[in-house]
């Protein structure tokens, strides 16, 4: 696709900004949706402040707080897509809520590439390289645990691709 073509491309292929109907469509949807996002935003947030309590990091040790608020949340997001996408019949702003909100709030993939940088210090370099792939891979694993773990519980049909 050429960059010119890119840019005639609707945002959202449902809404054509042309129709005067669909431009007041978009403004009630998107103010919906912002607004879930933003309320699950900040549980989610309360959520991982709560985690950071009880788990503390401290400098030059594994940041085990970070690392299982991650690794949780990945493994919620895998729960949540499989239920809202083959198991319930879910209310269009379910999604934005928990997926978005909630779990966007609460997962911190900004504080683990900060605490990644804190550790490159002498004598804990290996240890930050340990937590920078440590999470990446726990978190994808936890993903694909979320998602195997609710389709097993929930008999939702297992995919296989070749």
């Amino acid at each position: 696709m050429s960059g010119d073509a890119e840019l005639t491309e609707p945002i959202d292929p449902d809404v054509d900004l042309h129709v005067l109907a669909h431009q007041s469509e978009l403004a009630r949807s998107h103010g919906a949706i912002l607004l879930v996002i933003a309320l699950g935003g900040g549980l989610g947030a309360l959520a991982r402040f709560g985690m950071g309590k009880w788990l503390p990091s401290e400098p030059g040790r594994f940041p085990w707080g970070t690392f299982l608020t991650n690794v949780v949340g990945c493994l919620l997001i895998g729960v949540l897509m499989v239920l809202v996408t083959e198991v319930l019949q879910a209310h269009p702003l379910v999604r934005p809520f928990f997926g978005v909100g909630v779990l966007g709030g609460f997962t911190t993939f900004s504080t683990y590439a900060v605490e990644t940088q804190g550790l490159l210090e002498p004598g804990t370099v290996v240890l930050a390289f340990g937590y920078l792939a440590g999470t990446l891979v726990a978190a994808l694993l936890a993903v694909l645990a979320g998602v195997w773990l609710t389709r097993s519980f929930t008999k939702a049909p297992v995919e296989v691709t070749a």
